[in-house]
Protein backbone atom coordinates (compact mmCIF):
# COMPACT_ATOMS: atom_id res chain seq x y z
CA UNK A 1 0.00 0.00 0.00
CA UNK A 2 1.00 3.54 -0.77
CA UNK A 3 1.87 5.69 1.86
CA UNK A 4 -0.13 8.78 1.34
CA UNK A 5 2.02 11.19 3.88
CA UNK A 6 4.93 10.89 2.08
CA UNK A 7 7.51 13.54 3.41
CA UNK A 8 9.73 15.56 1.20
CA UNK A 9 13.53 14.08 0.90
CA UNK A 10 14.21 18.33 2.18
CA UNK A 11 12.48 17.82 5.04
CA UNK A 12 12.70 14.72 5.85
CA UNK A 13 16.14 14.90 5.96
CA UNK A 14 16.51 18.38 7.52
CA UNK A 15 19.21 18.26 10.70
CA UNK A 16 18.55 17.83 13.89
CA UNK A 17 21.70 18.44 15.40
CA UNK A 18 24.33 20.84 15.10
CA UNK A 19 26.73 17.41 14.16
CA UNK A 20 24.30 17.11 11.34
CA UNK A 21 24.73 19.90 9.18
CA UNK A 22 26.93 20.07 6.01
CA UNK A 23 29.50 22.97 4.88
CA UNK A 24 29.19 24.71 7.76
CA UNK A 25 31.91 23.90 10.39
CA UNK A 26 33.07 27.73 11.37
CA UNK A 27 29.49 28.50 11.83
CA UNK A 28 28.47 25.74 13.99
CA UNK A 29 31.13 25.63 16.01
CA UNK A 30 31.26 29.03 17.09
CA UNK A 31 27.34 28.71 17.67
CA UNK A 32 28.47 25.49 19.90
CA UNK A 33 31.17 27.25 22.12
CA UNK A 34 28.60 29.69 22.70
CA UNK A 35 26.60 27.14 24.42
CA UNK A 36 28.49 25.43 26.35
CA UNK A 37 30.34 28.43 27.53
CA UNK A 38 27.12 30.16 28.23
CA UNK A 39 27.71 33.04 26.42
CA UNK A 40 25.02 33.73 24.55
CA UNK A 41 24.67 36.65 22.19
CA UNK A 42 21.09 38.39 22.56
CA UNK A 43 20.52 39.04 18.32
CA UNK A 44 22.08 37.16 15.57
CA UNK A 45 21.90 38.17 11.69
CA UNK A 46 22.16 35.07 9.25
CA UNK A 47 22.67 36.40 5.85
CA UNK A 48 22.81 33.73 2.58
CA UNK A 49 21.14 32.70 -0.43
CA UNK A 50 18.10 30.53 -0.30
CA UNK A 51 18.51 26.75 1.06
CA UNK A 52 21.82 27.31 2.54
CA UNK A 53 20.86 26.42 6.16
CA UNK A 54 19.24 29.81 7.92
CA UNK A 55 16.70 28.99 9.39
CA UNK A 56 17.17 25.16 10.04
CA UNK A 57 20.37 25.76 11.91
CA UNK A 58 18.65 29.07 13.89
CA UNK A 59 16.07 26.10 14.90
CA UNK A 60 18.62 23.38 16.02
CA UNK A 61 19.79 26.86 17.77
CA UNK A 62 16.53 27.86 19.67
CA UNK A 63 16.49 23.67 20.58
CA UNK A 64 19.95 23.69 21.91
CA UNK A 65 19.28 26.48 24.44
CA UNK A 66 16.25 25.20 25.99
CA UNK A 67 17.57 21.86 26.43
CA UNK A 68 17.39 20.29 29.56
CA UNK A 69 20.30 17.77 28.60
CA UNK A 70 22.42 19.55 25.45
CA UNK A 71 25.19 17.33 24.64
CA UNK A 72 28.63 19.42 23.46
CA UNK A 73 26.12 21.80 22.53
CA UNK A 74 23.80 19.63 21.01
CA UNK A 75 20.06 19.48 21.89
CA UNK A 76 19.45 15.97 22.73
CA UNK A 77 16.30 15.61 20.79
CA UNK A 78 14.67 13.65 23.74
CA UNK A 79 13.58 16.10 26.19
CA UNK A 80 10.42 17.33 26.28
CA UNK A 81 11.81 21.07 25.57
CA UNK A 82 13.16 19.46 22.59
CA UNK A 83 10.47 17.28 20.74
CA UNK A 84 7.76 20.10 21.88
CA UNK A 85 10.07 22.88 19.84
CA UNK A 86 10.04 19.87 16.94
CA UNK A 87 6.79 20.00 16.64
CA UNK A 88 6.48 23.92 16.94
CA UNK A 89 4.08 23.61 20.25
CA UNK A 90 6.44 25.12 22.36
CA UNK A 91 5.46 28.75 23.17
CA UNK A 92 8.93 29.76 23.57
CA UNK A 93 10.06 29.57 20.13
CA UNK A 94 8.16 32.56 17.82
CA UNK A 95 8.96 32.36 13.84
CA UNK A 96 7.44 35.06 11.87
CA UNK A 97 7.98 35.42 7.92
CA UNK A 98 8.59 39.22 7.48
CA UNK A 99 7.15 38.49 3.73
CA UNK A 100 4.16 38.32 4.25
CA UNK A 101 3.86 39.58 7.86
CA UNK A 102 5.84 43.21 7.59
CA UNK A 103 4.04 46.03 9.39
CA UNK A 104 4.36 47.77 12.91
CA UNK A 105 1.56 45.96 13.78
CA UNK A 106 3.27 42.68 13.31
CA UNK A 107 6.60 43.89 15.09
CA UNK A 108 4.30 44.86 17.99
CA UNK A 109 3.01 42.11 18.78
CA UNK A 110 6.23 40.40 18.78
CA UNK A 111 7.30 43.15 21.24
CA UNK A 112 4.42 42.17 23.35
CA UNK A 113 5.39 38.65 23.40
CA UNK A 114 9.05 39.51 24.62
CA UNK A 115 7.51 41.14 27.66
CA UNK A 116 6.63 37.19 28.78
CA UNK A 117 9.19 35.33 30.39
CA UNK A 118 9.56 31.32 29.18
CA UNK A 119 6.76 29.19 30.49
CA UNK A 120 9.32 26.29 29.81
CA UNK A 121 13.22 26.18 29.56
CA UNK A 122 15.75 29.26 29.64
CA UNK A 123 15.25 31.40 26.62
CA UNK A 124 12.47 32.94 24.22
CA UNK A 125 13.87 32.79 20.67
CA UNK A 126 12.32 34.80 18.36
CA UNK A 127 12.97 33.86 14.32
CA UNK A 128 12.38 36.62 12.18
CA UNK A 129 12.69 35.07 8.34
CA UNK A 130 12.76 37.58 5.43
CA UNK A 131 13.80 40.22 7.60
CA UNK A 132 14.67 42.81 5.05
CA UNK A 133 10.95 42.79 3.74
CA UNK A 134 10.25 44.69 7.40
CA UNK A 135 9.08 48.42 6.50
CA UNK A 136 10.61 51.36 8.01
CA UNK A 137 7.89 51.78 10.54
CA UNK A 138 8.27 48.14 11.80
CA UNK A 139 12.52 47.83 11.92
CA UNK A 140 12.06 51.51 13.63
CA UNK A 141 9.50 49.64 16.13
CA UNK A 142 12.58 46.49 16.42
CA UNK A 143 14.84 48.72 17.27
CA UNK A 144 14.67 49.54 20.91
CA UNK A 145 13.91 46.03 21.72
CA UNK A 146 16.52 44.39 19.93
CA UNK A 147 19.09 46.94 21.28
CA UNK A 148 17.86 46.52 25.00
CA UNK A 149 15.75 42.83 25.62
CA UNK A 150 15.37 40.93 28.68
CA UNK A 151 17.80 38.99 29.40
CA UNK A 152 15.44 35.62 28.18
CA UNK A 153 14.95 36.78 25.02
CA UNK A 154 17.50 36.15 21.87
CA UNK A 155 16.51 38.04 18.11
CA UNK A 156 17.52 35.51 15.04
CA UNK A 157 17.08 37.34 12.24
CA UNK A 158 17.59 35.79 8.85
CA UNK A 159 17.87 37.50 5.16
CA UNK A 160 19.13 37.08 1.74
CA UNK A 161 19.35 40.62 1.41
CA UNK A 162 21.66 42.04 4.20
CA UNK A 163 22.01 45.26 2.22
CA UNK A 164 18.58 45.72 2.55
CA UNK A 165 18.48 46.35 6.20
CA UNK A 166 19.37 49.52 8.08
CA UNK A 167 22.64 50.37 9.69
CA UNK A 168 20.86 50.31 13.22
CA UNK A 169 19.85 46.99 13.15
CA UNK A 170 23.06 45.54 11.48
CA UNK A 171 25.02 47.22 14.08
CA UNK A 172 22.84 45.06 16.80
CA UNK A 173 23.56 41.59 15.36
CA UNK A 174 26.42 39.26 15.35
CA UNK A 175 26.14 38.08 11.95
CA UNK A 176 27.07 35.06 10.12
CA UNK A 177 27.47 34.53 6.14
CA UNK A 178 26.16 31.47 5.28
CA UNK A 179 27.74 31.47 1.63
CA UNK A 180 27.21 28.48 -1.24
CA UNK A 181 28.35 25.20 -0.57
CA UNK A 182 30.51 24.07 -2.60
CA UNK A 183 29.15 21.06 -5.50
CA UNK A 184 31.25 18.32 -3.52
CA UNK A 185 29.21 18.89 0.13
CA UNK A 186 26.02 18.56 -1.64
CA UNK A 187 27.05 15.59 -3.80
CA UNK A 188 28.30 13.65 -0.36
CA UNK A 189 24.95 14.78 1.27
CA UNK A 190 22.93 13.31 -1.92
CA UNK A 191 25.15 9.86 -1.97
CA UNK A 192 24.18 9.60 2.22
CA UNK A 193 20.42 9.95 1.36
CA UNK A 194 20.38 7.74 -1.88
CA UNK A 195 22.15 4.99 0.93
CA UNK A 196 19.10 5.78 3.03
CA UNK A 197 16.47 5.84 0.70
CA UNK A 198 17.76 3.07 -1.43
CA UNK A 199 17.52 5.14 -4.55
CA UNK A 200 20.10 3.65 -7.19
CA UNK A 201 21.73 6.41 -9.04
CA UNK A 202 25.19 7.34 -11.09
CA UNK A 203 28.09 9.13 -9.39
CA UNK A 204 27.64 11.18 -12.74
CA UNK A 205 24.10 11.96 -11.97
CA UNK A 206 24.45 13.27 -8.83
CA UNK A 207 27.28 15.20 -9.32
CA UNK A 208 24.74 17.01 -11.82
CA UNK A 209 22.26 17.77 -9.42
CA UNK A 210 24.20 19.11 -6.76
CA UNK A 211 26.01 21.54 -9.98
CA UNK A 212 22.58 22.48 -11.15
CA UNK A 213 21.48 23.07 -7.54
CA UNK A 214 23.35 26.42 -7.55
CA UNK A 215 24.88 25.83 -3.76
CA UNK A 216 21.64 25.25 -2.09
CA UNK A 217 21.57 22.32 -0.61
CA UNK A 218 17.50 22.05 -0.54
CA UNK A 219 17.57 22.35 -4.32
CA UNK A 220 19.76 19.28 -4.26
CA UNK A 221 17.27 17.45 -2.38
CA UNK A 222 14.63 19.10 -4.13
CA UNK A 223 15.86 18.25 -8.16
CA UNK A 224 16.67 14.60 -6.30
CA UNK A 225 13.28 14.55 -5.38
CA UNK A 226 11.66 15.01 -8.59
CA UNK A 227 14.25 13.28 -10.59
CA UNK A 228 13.24 9.94 -8.34
CA UNK A 229 10.12 10.26 -8.65
CA UNK A 230 10.48 10.38 -12.68
CA UNK A 231 12.80 7.40 -12.26
CA UNK A 232 10.53 5.51 -10.07
CA UNK A 233 10.35 1.78 -11.05
CA UNK A 234 13.08 2.43 -13.99
CA UNK A 235 16.34 1.39 -12.01
CA UNK A 236 19.25 3.20 -12.26
CA UNK A 237 18.70 6.82 -12.43
CA UNK A 238 21.71 7.79 -15.48
CA UNK A 239 23.01 10.66 -16.45
CA UNK A 240 21.26 10.62 -19.17
CA UNK A 241 18.24 10.44 -17.30
CA UNK A 242 18.59 13.18 -15.46
CA UNK A 243 19.94 15.98 -18.06
CA UNK A 244 16.23 14.25 -20.03
CA UNK A 245 13.99 15.37 -16.23
CA UNK A 246 15.62 19.06 -15.86
CA UNK A 247 15.80 19.77 -19.81
CA UNK A 248 19.49 20.02 -19.41
CA UNK A 249 22.60 19.50 -21.95
CA UNK A 250 25.64 18.00 -21.74
CA UNK A 251 28.50 19.53 -21.55
CA UNK A 252 30.32 18.35 -24.35
CA UNK A 253 27.57 19.68 -26.66
CA UNK A 254 28.63 23.07 -25.49
CA UNK A 255 32.35 22.37 -26.41
CA UNK A 256 31.14 21.59 -29.87
CA UNK A 257 28.98 25.26 -29.93
CA UNK A 258 32.09 26.78 -28.36
CA UNK A 259 34.37 25.44 -31.44
CA UNK A 260 31.46 26.44 -34.22
CA UNK A 261 31.00 30.13 -32.63
CA UNK A 262 34.97 30.20 -32.58
CA UNK A 263 35.60 29.39 -36.09
CA UNK A 264 32.65 31.39 -37.51
CA UNK A 265 30.63 28.51 -38.32
CA UNK A 266 26.92 29.52 -38.43
CA UNK A 267 25.44 27.16 -40.05
CA UNK A 268 26.64 24.58 -37.73
CA UNK A 269 26.38 26.66 -34.42
CA UNK A 270 22.31 26.93 -35.21
CA UNK A 271 22.01 22.96 -36.52
CA UNK A 272 23.16 22.04 -32.78
CA UNK A 273 20.80 24.12 -31.06
CA UNK A 274 18.17 22.89 -33.78
CA UNK A 275 18.96 19.42 -32.50
CA UNK A 276 18.47 20.97 -28.46
CA UNK A 277 15.26 21.89 -29.29
CA UNK A 278 14.09 18.80 -31.25
CA UNK A 279 15.18 16.50 -28.05
CA UNK A 280 13.02 18.78 -26.15
CA UNK A 281 15.30 20.93 -23.85
CA UNK A 282 14.44 23.89 -21.78
CA UNK A 283 16.21 26.85 -23.43
CA UNK A 284 16.30 29.21 -20.27
CA UNK A 285 18.26 26.22 -19.22
CA UNK A 286 20.49 25.47 -21.58
CA UNK A 287 21.60 29.21 -21.84
CA UNK A 288 22.33 29.66 -18.21
CA UNK A 289 24.26 26.53 -18.56
CA UNK A 290 25.62 27.77 -21.54
CA UNK A 291 27.03 30.51 -19.83
CA UNK A 292 28.38 28.48 -16.80
CA UNK A 293 30.61 26.85 -19.12
CA UNK A 294 31.95 29.98 -20.61
CA UNK A 295 32.47 31.25 -17.40
CA UNK A 296 35.17 28.47 -16.46
CA UNK A 297 36.59 28.90 -19.90
CA UNK A 298 37.23 32.43 -19.39
CA UNK A 299 38.98 31.58 -16.11
CA UNK A 300 40.89 29.11 -17.51
CA UNK A 301 42.18 31.67 -20.28
CA UNK A 302 43.02 34.24 -17.71
CA UNK A 303 45.05 31.31 -15.81
CA UNK A 304 45.07 27.74 -15.75
CA UNK A 305 45.91 27.62 -12.43
CA UNK A 306 42.72 27.74 -11.40
CA UNK A 307 41.11 24.31 -12.94
CA UNK A 308 41.85 22.83 -9.51
CA UNK A 309 39.02 24.83 -8.00
CA UNK A 310 36.37 24.50 -10.92
CA UNK A 311 33.78 22.04 -9.65
CA UNK A 312 33.71 20.24 -12.89
CA UNK A 313 34.88 16.92 -13.76
CA UNK A 314 38.04 15.29 -15.29
CA UNK A 315 36.23 14.89 -19.32
CA UNK A 316 34.71 18.67 -18.86
CA UNK A 317 37.77 20.37 -17.66
CA UNK A 318 39.70 18.93 -20.58
CA UNK A 319 37.57 20.17 -23.35
CA UNK A 320 37.30 23.48 -21.62
CA UNK A 321 41.23 23.90 -21.29
CA UNK A 322 41.58 22.97 -25.19
CA UNK A 323 38.87 25.69 -26.38
CA UNK A 324 40.07 28.07 -23.53
CA UNK A 325 43.96 27.52 -25.14
CA UNK A 326 42.44 28.42 -28.90
CA UNK A 327 40.29 31.43 -27.94
CA UNK A 328 41.54 34.63 -26.63
CA UNK A 329 40.26 36.38 -23.48
CA UNK A 330 38.46 39.03 -24.66
CA UNK A 331 36.57 37.04 -27.19
CA UNK A 332 35.27 34.60 -24.27
CA UNK A 333 34.58 38.44 -22.46
CA UNK A 334 32.27 38.70 -25.14
CA UNK A 335 30.35 35.57 -25.80
CA UNK A 336 29.54 36.02 -22.07
CA UNK A 337 28.26 39.86 -22.27
CA UNK A 338 26.46 38.28 -25.29
CA UNK A 339 24.96 35.48 -23.40
CA UNK A 340 23.90 37.27 -20.78
CA UNK A 341 22.26 39.97 -22.40
CA UNK A 342 20.38 37.02 -23.96
CA UNK A 343 19.13 35.25 -20.55
CA UNK A 344 17.56 38.86 -19.48
CA UNK A 345 15.50 38.85 -22.78
CA UNK A 346 13.93 35.08 -22.94
CA UNK A 347 13.71 34.66 -19.61
CA UNK A 348 10.06 36.31 -20.40
CA UNK A 349 9.35 36.62 -23.89
CA UNK A 350 7.20 34.00 -25.92
CA UNK A 351 9.67 34.71 -28.89
CA UNK A 352 12.93 32.72 -27.42
CA UNK A 353 14.02 30.85 -29.75
CA UNK A 354 14.44 33.44 -32.18
CA UNK A 355 16.27 35.67 -29.56
CA UNK A 356 18.50 32.46 -29.21
CA UNK A 357 19.30 32.20 -32.82
CA UNK A 358 20.23 35.46 -33.11
CA UNK A 359 22.83 35.99 -30.33
CA UNK A 360 24.26 32.71 -31.62
CA UNK A 361 24.51 34.82 -35.09
CA UNK A 362 25.84 37.52 -33.26
CA UNK A 363 28.53 35.10 -31.47
CA UNK A 364 29.22 34.35 -35.06
CA UNK A 365 29.38 37.22 -36.67
CA UNK A 366 31.21 40.02 -34.36
CA UNK A 367 31.30 42.72 -37.22
CA UNK A 368 26.66 42.74 -36.32
CA UNK A 369 27.57 43.37 -32.27
CA UNK A 370 25.77 46.80 -32.57
CA UNK A 371 25.88 47.68 -28.96
CA UNK A 372 26.38 50.81 -27.65
CA UNK A 373 28.23 50.20 -24.68
CA UNK A 374 31.53 51.35 -25.21
CA UNK A 375 33.77 48.52 -23.41
CA UNK A 376 30.99 45.98 -25.32
CA UNK A 377 32.30 47.53 -28.73
CA UNK A 378 35.56 47.32 -28.03
CA UNK A 379 35.58 43.79 -27.44
CA UNK A 380 33.89 43.37 -30.70
CA UNK A 381 36.74 45.32 -32.32
CA UNK A 382 39.13 43.46 -30.98
CA UNK A 383 36.93 40.00 -32.15
CA UNK A 384 36.91 41.24 -35.50
CA UNK A 385 40.36 41.90 -35.29
CA UNK A 386 40.94 38.08 -34.37
CA UNK A 387 39.04 36.83 -37.14
CA UNK A 388 40.46 38.75 -39.94
CA UNK A 389 43.93 37.98 -38.44
CA UNK A 390 43.17 33.96 -38.88
CA UNK A 391 41.72 34.64 -42.16
CA UNK A 392 44.95 36.97 -43.37
CA UNK A 393 47.15 33.94 -41.84
CA UNK A 394 44.64 31.32 -43.72
CA UNK A 395 45.06 33.19 -47.28
CA UNK A 396 48.76 33.59 -46.91
CA UNK A 397 49.01 30.06 -46.10
CA UNK A 398 47.20 28.90 -49.12
CA UNK A 399 48.97 31.50 -51.28
CA UNK A 400 52.32 29.85 -50.82
CA UNK A 401 50.86 26.80 -50.69
CA UNK A 402 50.28 27.18 -54.45
CA UNK A 403 46.16 26.64 -53.66
CA UNK A 404 45.17 30.01 -54.13
CA UNK A 405 45.76 31.93 -56.92
CA UNK A 406 47.95 35.22 -56.69
CA UNK A 407 46.47 38.60 -57.28
CA UNK A 408 47.21 39.59 -61.30
CA UNK A 409 49.35 42.68 -61.40
CA UNK A 410 48.71 45.12 -64.05
CA UNK A 411 51.99 45.85 -65.83
CA UNK A 412 52.77 49.15 -68.20
CA UNK A 413 53.05 46.26 -70.93
CA UNK A 414 49.81 44.82 -69.99
CA UNK A 415 48.22 48.06 -70.10
CA UNK A 416 49.56 49.12 -73.38
CA UNK A 417 48.58 45.61 -74.88
CA UNK A 418 44.80 45.67 -73.62
CA UNK A 419 44.95 49.42 -74.95
CA UNK A 420 46.19 47.70 -78.53
CA UNK A 421 43.53 45.39 -78.78
CA UNK A 422 41.53 45.22 -82.31
CA UNK A 423 38.28 47.37 -81.99
CA UNK A 424 39.47 49.40 -79.09
CA UNK A 425 40.15 53.10 -79.63
CA UNK A 426 42.70 54.71 -77.02
CA UNK A 427 41.91 58.16 -76.06
CA UNK A 428 44.95 59.82 -73.52
CA UNK A 429 43.79 61.81 -70.57
CA UNK A 430 45.74 64.75 -70.86
CA UNK A 431 43.90 65.83 -67.75
CA UNK A 432 44.65 62.74 -65.66
CA UNK A 433 48.78 63.26 -66.85
CA UNK A 434 48.91 67.05 -65.29
CA UNK A 435 46.76 66.09 -62.32
CA UNK A 436 49.21 63.15 -62.01
CA UNK A 437 52.23 65.68 -62.75
CA UNK A 438 51.33 68.32 -60.49
CA UNK A 439 51.43 66.19 -57.66
CA UNK A 440 55.08 65.25 -56.51
CA UNK A 441 54.86 61.37 -55.19
CA UNK A 442 57.31 60.17 -52.44
CA UNK A 443 60.47 58.47 -53.96
CA UNK A 444 61.23 55.09 -52.62
CA UNK A 445 64.66 55.35 -51.22
CA UNK A 446 67.47 53.50 -53.39
CA UNK A 447 68.23 50.70 -50.77
CA UNK A 448 67.27 50.14 -47.09
CA UNK A 449 69.65 48.90 -44.66
CA UNK A 450 69.60 45.43 -43.97
CA UNK A 451 67.84 45.58 -40.43
CA UNK A 452 64.73 47.61 -41.70
CA UNK A 453 64.11 45.05 -44.70
CA UNK A 454 63.88 42.58 -42.56
CA UNK A 455 61.05 44.76 -40.24
CA UNK A 456 59.67 45.53 -43.68
CA UNK A 457 59.26 41.92 -45.20
CA UNK A 458 58.01 40.63 -41.58
CA UNK A 459 55.91 43.31 -40.43
CA UNK A 460 52.56 41.72 -41.21
CA UNK A 461 53.70 38.63 -39.09
CA UNK A 462 55.62 40.91 -36.19
CA UNK A 463 52.54 42.85 -35.61
CA UNK A 464 50.11 39.37 -35.53
CA UNK A 465 52.90 38.35 -33.59
CA UNK A 466 52.47 40.59 -30.40
CA UNK A 467 51.23 38.23 -26.97
CA UNK A 468 47.72 38.56 -26.63
CA UNK A 469 48.33 40.00 -23.11
CA UNK A 470 49.42 43.14 -25.26
CA UNK A 471 45.69 42.60 -27.71
CA UNK A 472 45.12 46.39 -27.77
CA UNK A 473 48.62 47.53 -28.69
CA UNK A 474 48.51 45.38 -31.30
CA UNK A 475 45.15 46.72 -32.75
CA UNK A 476 46.66 49.99 -32.40
CA UNK A 477 49.39 49.14 -34.53
CA UNK A 478 47.21 46.87 -37.36
CA UNK A 479 45.81 51.07 -37.79
CA UNK A 480 50.21 51.51 -39.05
CA UNK A 481 52.06 52.04 -41.84
CA UNK A 482 55.27 51.36 -41.67
CA UNK A 483 57.99 54.34 -43.76
CA UNK A 484 61.29 55.27 -43.20
CA UNK A 485 62.45 58.78 -42.30
CA UNK A 486 65.11 61.11 -43.34
CA UNK A 487 68.02 59.60 -41.63
CA UNK A 488 67.05 55.85 -42.16
CA UNK A 489 65.02 55.12 -39.30
CA UNK A 490 61.82 53.24 -39.44
CA UNK A 491 58.55 55.50 -39.00
CA UNK A 492 55.19 54.15 -38.38
CA UNK A 493 52.63 56.79 -39.82
CA UNK A 494 49.03 56.69 -38.49
CA UNK A 495 45.71 58.03 -40.13
CA UNK A 496 43.95 58.19 -37.04
CA UNK A 497 44.37 59.60 -33.81
CA UNK A 498 43.46 57.24 -31.31
CA UNK A 499 46.17 55.04 -33.00
CA UNK A 500 48.49 57.51 -32.61
CA UNK A 501 47.95 59.23 -29.23
CA UNK A 502 48.81 55.41 -27.64
CA UNK A 503 52.76 56.45 -29.12
CA UNK A 504 52.85 59.97 -29.40
CA UNK A 505 50.88 60.73 -26.38
CA UNK A 506 51.04 61.55 -22.69
CA UNK A 507 52.43 58.96 -20.17
CA UNK A 508 53.28 56.43 -23.78
CA UNK A 509 56.67 55.18 -22.90
CA UNK A 510 55.51 52.13 -21.62
CA UNK A 511 54.00 50.80 -25.11
CA UNK A 512 57.09 52.86 -26.95
CA UNK A 513 59.81 50.93 -24.86
CA UNK A 514 57.47 47.29 -25.15
CA UNK A 515 57.22 47.74 -29.05
CA UNK A 516 61.24 48.80 -29.32
CA UNK A 517 62.25 45.69 -27.24
CA UNK A 518 60.03 43.08 -28.98
CA UNK A 519 61.22 44.10 -32.15
CA UNK A 520 64.93 43.68 -30.84
CA UNK A 521 63.50 40.51 -29.83
CA UNK A 522 62.48 39.61 -33.00
CA UNK A 523 64.71 40.86 -35.62
CA UNK A 524 67.77 40.42 -32.88
CA UNK A 525 68.87 43.72 -32.90
CA UNK A 526 67.62 47.66 -31.15
CA UNK A 527 65.57 49.02 -34.24
CA UNK A 528 64.74 52.67 -33.53
CA UNK A 529 61.44 53.63 -33.78
CA UNK A 530 59.42 57.34 -34.47
CA UNK A 531 55.58 57.61 -34.53
CA UNK A 532 53.58 60.14 -37.07
CA UNK A 533 50.36 61.03 -37.00
CA UNK A 534 49.22 62.30 -40.98
CA UNK A 535 48.48 65.99 -41.25
CA UNK A 536 44.85 65.94 -41.54
CA UNK A 537 43.37 66.28 -44.98
CA UNK A 538 46.61 64.43 -46.06
CA UNK A 539 47.10 60.96 -47.54
CA UNK A 540 49.69 58.61 -46.70
CA UNK A 541 50.95 57.24 -50.77
CA UNK A 542 51.09 61.08 -51.15
CA UNK A 543 54.01 61.98 -47.91
CA UNK A 544 55.57 58.55 -47.22
CA UNK A 545 56.42 55.72 -48.75
CA UNK A 546 55.29 52.34 -47.42
CA UNK A 547 58.32 50.39 -47.32
CA UNK A 548 57.33 47.21 -47.85
CA UNK A 549 56.79 47.77 -51.21
CA UNK A 550 60.40 48.99 -51.40
CA UNK A 551 61.45 44.90 -50.62
CA UNK A 552 61.11 41.48 -52.59
CA UNK A 553 61.12 39.03 -49.83
CA UNK A 554 58.26 36.25 -49.02
CA UNK A 555 56.04 37.11 -46.13
CA UNK A 556 57.06 35.21 -42.59
CA UNK A 557 53.93 33.72 -40.89
CA UNK A 558 53.70 33.51 -37.32
CA UNK A 559 53.95 29.49 -36.18
CA UNK A 560 50.54 29.37 -33.35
Amino acid sequence: MTDTHYLALYRKYRPQTFDDVCGRDAIVRTLKNQIISGRIGHSYLFCGTRGTGKTTIAKIFARAVNCEHPADGNPCGECSSCKAISEDSNLNVVEMDAASNNGVEDIRAIIEQVSYSPTQGKYRVFIIDEVHMLSTAAFNALLKTLEEPPAYAIFILATTEPNKLPMTILSRCQRYDFGRLPVQTIEDRLKVVCGREGIDAEDKALRYIASAADGSMRDGLSILDECNAFNYGSGTLTYDKTLKILGAVDTRVFSTLFGCVHRNDVKGALDILDQILREGRELVQFVADFIGYLRNVMLLKASEDVADSLDVSSDSLESMLADARQSELAEDIRYINVFSALMEQIRYSSNRRILTETAIIRLCEPSMDLSGDPEKKVLSLMERVRVLEEKLVSDEQKLYSGSLPAPARQTEEGTAAANERPGRVSVPDTSRQDSEAEKQKPVLPAALSEDLSKVAGMWNSLIGGIPPEQHMLKIYLLGGKPSVTGDGHLLVVFDNFINADAFTGKNTEENRKFFEEYLASRIGKQIPVEYKLLDKGSKFPDNYVDIRKAVNMPIETEEN
